[in-house]
């Protein structure tokens, strides 16, 4: 009897554990009905969660002191966006070592061949002005005068390891700075590490990208103005289209163009990537590849938006040529790019330089909707994320390749029944732009949550937004340090004077 009864309840469990197995599988894959993605919902800002942006600090955090270690100076290597993670760097580096930081220099040559600099591109006087409750900036390092004779500081080459932790800078870089009086890192492009268990100094990276780091006006009027130009005809949506030589060739999907063409990939990846064995179908199976054109038209068509859709396109030269564009031009015809929306003579001749660039940046900054294609090594499309998650949550798409890879592969092998579905189950576990944790490999730059974002109405007081008047406390530290400084400088011409 007792055997019996043993058998019946490990029966009846087993038959419990199966019905919550099968409820549980149902539910998650959602067979019960299709997946529907609401088009509409999309062209607004997502939903904030009762978050707004905020970088201003929420600790005491005083002025930098009258006295600096030395001169900083950075050159910051890469694109303009790889630029511009470098430029807040060198910012918290200054802060950090207590160091009065030197303009950073723009390296022109490794990227665009662009000489514009920094001057060229950022509004100087308004970054110094940003950042003077954080960091002394200089155009320049000043001469030494004395006894009636110039000296010119000559600042000590260090080359920094990358991803440096912070006791990096406050010993190796400070001893160099003391002995020298002025160090310079080069190169500077991912040279102090991105998680770093300090808000403070977290919210200060954000001031440097979000705020200081503005374009020149001429800059910024021309970005308005295509904008603007684009709005009046509706909502519009930018895309990154990441389908460039350089991208192709560092991901090593190689396959699926000409023999010709696979022999420039390969002649510029051996010239500008470590060697490492690149099988096709193996990256392209874990998402490795960058979509093709004709794969992210597929993808928004599956998610519902149709051919009148306004798509505003981000993108250098597209390596394969018209052939790849094709597919995509007949699924959205209403494509237009900086040249066709603003035919400046300025823009058409530095479409590939730093203005380019930063013009591209502004109106995807601005669009209703952002979507890279690949948002892997992409500082573009990283950034982007970053900037429009604190512009108030603006919505982007971000396409999974590793789970999308499966279903264009079964659509390349014939297996089309169910494909539309399948891309949107996918794309519903994607995050559309609202507040989330960030997770390794996500970047900071991408993802500032929850550092630089704060609540009104909260019980955890390091989510609490800062005081309204947290500017003038700031200035109220500055004027007193500024007349500190003057009393002291007073006091010792006194002092000499006297004798």
């Amino acid at each position: 009897m007792l055997a019996k009864l043993s058998i019946a309840v490990v029966v009846l469990l087993i038959c419990t554990l199966s019905l919550l197995f099968s409820t549980t599988i149902t539910g998650s894959s959602g067979s019960s009905g299709p997946s529907e993605i609401n088009v509409e919902e999309l062209w607004e800002s997502a939903n904030s969660g009762g978050w707004r942006p905020s970088s201003a600090p929420r600790s005491d955090w005083p002025p930098p002191p009258k006295e600096s270690n030395g001169y900083l100076r950075v050159r910051c290597n890469g694109g303009l966006n790889q630029q511009r993670s470098a430029i807040c760097n060198a910012v918290l580096a200054a802060r950090i070592m207590n160091a009065t930081l030197v303009l950073p220099e723009l390296d022109a040559n490794s990227f665009w061949h662009d000489e514009s600099g920094f001057h060229g591109i950022y509004d100087v006087e308004y970054f110094i002005q940003s950042l003077r409750f954080d960091v002394r900036i200089v155009e320049r390092i000043p001469e030494i005068h004395k006894n009636g004779k110039t000296k010119k500081i000559k600042a000590f080459q260090l080359r920094p390891p990358r991803d440096a932790p912070i006791d990096w800078y406050t010993t190796v870089a400070l001893e160099k700075m003391k002995q020298h009086g002025a160090i310079y890192l080069t190169p500077f492009s991912h040279r102090l590490a991105e998680e770093i268990d300090n808000p403070e100094y977290q919210r200060l990276r954000c001031r440097v990208n979000y705020h200081a780091l503005r374009f020149k006006p001429h800059i910024m009027k021309l970005s308005e103005s295509i904008v603007d130009k684009l709005r009046a005809k509706g909502h519009f949506m930018a895309i990154h289209l990441r389908f460039e030589m350089d991208m192709l060739a560092f991901a090593g999907c190689f396959d699926i163009f000409k023999p010709a063409e696979q022999k420039i990939l390969k002649k510029y990846r051996k010239e500008n990537f470590a060697e490492k064995r690149l099988v096709y179908s193996e990256r392209r199976a874990i998402g490795k590849c960058p979509l093709t054109p004709e794969e992210v038209g597929l993808i928004l068509r599956a998610m519902g938006f149709d051919n009148s859709s306004r798509i505003y396109l981000a993108a250098g030269e597209l390596f394969g040529g018209e052939r790849f564009m094709k597919p995509f031009k007949a699924l959205f015809p209403r494509l237009e790019n900086h040249s066709s929306v603003d035919a400046t003579e300025e823009l058409a001749t530095n479409t590939r330089g730093l203005l380019g660039s930063a013009v591209d940046y502004m109106v995807c900054l601005l669009a209703d909707i952002f979507m890279p294609t690949y948002d892997g090594p992409s500082n573009f499309a990283n950034n982007l994320l970053g900037h429009r998650l604190y512009y108030g949550f603006r919505t982007t798409i971000r396409p999974d390749r590793k789970g999308l890879a499966p279903v264009f592969i079964d659509r390349e092998n014939g297996r089309t029944a169910g494909f539309e579905e399948a891309v949107r189950r996918v794309m519903l576990k994607t995050n559309f732009g609202g507040p989330h944790k960030r997770i390794s490999p996500e970047s900071f730059y991408t993802n500032s949550w929850p550092e630089c974002f704060c609540q009104t109405d909260t019980q955890n007081p390091a989510d609490k937004c800062p005081p309204e008047n947290v500017l003038q406390i700031l200035d109220g530290q500055l004027e007193s340090e500024v007349n500190s400084e003057s009393e002291s400088l007073n006091q010792t011409n006194l002092t000499v004077s006297e004798r």
